[in-house]
Formats: C-alpha cells, sequence, structure tokens
C-alpha cells in the first residue's frame, strides 16, 4: 500500500494526522511508509485533488473525499463520531486502510465521516435593513 499525507506549511493539523495515519498503518501490520507531499501553490492542489491539509492518499485515492469538493490551498475539518476535528480518528483511519487493503471491502469503498473544509474567504458585510 502507498500511503501519502499532503498538506500545507503553518497547518495546526497535519502532524496530528501524521502520527494517526503511521500509527493505523502500525495497528493493521502494514509496513507502508508515510509519504509527505507540501502543496505550496494552487497548480499543485489541483494537479493533487487537494481538498485541503491535511488529506491522506491510499493507493493515490482520499477515502474521506467528498464527491464535488473544491480543491485548493485551505484548511480541511472532519466530521467525526467526536464531533468536528482537524484529522480522522484513528478507527476511522484504520477502517480506510483495511478497505484500501481489501478488494472486497473497496467495491463498497470506507465508510468515513464527510470532511468539511473551513473557508479562508471574508463573507460579505451585511446590508442595512
Amino acid at each position: 500500500m502507498r500511503a501519502q499525507l499532503l498538506y500545507f506549511d503553518g497547518c495546526p493539523n497535519w502532524h496530528v494526522a501524521d502520527a494517526r495515519l503511521r500509527e493505523a498503518l502500525r495497528m493493521v501490520g502494514s509496513d507502508a511508509k508515510v509519504e509527505r507531499v507540501l502543496i505550496t501553490t494552487q497548480e499543485q492542489a489541483e494537479h493533487w485533488a487537494f481538498h485541503g491539509s491535511p488529506s491522506l492518499l491510499l493507493d493515490g485515492q482520499d477515502p474521506f473525499a467528498q464527491p464535488g469538493a473544491p480543491v485548493g490551498l485551505s484548511c480541511r475539518l472532519y466530521r467525526t463520531a467526536n464531533g468536528v476535528a482537524g484529522s480522522p480518528t484513528m478507527e476511522e483511519l484504520v477502517a480506510a486502510i483495511q478497505s484500501a487493503s481489501s478488494p472486497q471491502l473497496a467495491e463498497n469503498g470506507p465508510q468515513p465521516t464527510r470532511a468539511i473544509r473551513r473557508s479562508r474567504r471574508r463573507s460579505a458585510p451585511l446590508s442595512p435593513l
């Protein structure tokens, strides 16, 4: 299995995601190494289909990606059983790895929680009533 962690400098959550991904791989008995991929430009974000930092790819697929989610240099948050977090939980990562490793499970896809994005856009000013 190939495991990649996509992130950008300044992301407060990529270190946690990296540690959890490494531990989840160890827990399932995988000897896969985690390749870190630093995303620095919008062009790289588009090339990698980067849905925000941190993003995880297992054999080139983002098991937590939502259909139609935009790509770009932004923070990525995950809805977990424990609430919104900056990284999937250990349990979600183990399930995603097992799903990516098993052809039968891969047909149905992993069942991770939905990822949400925190935009860096400013909201429009309110108009007077």
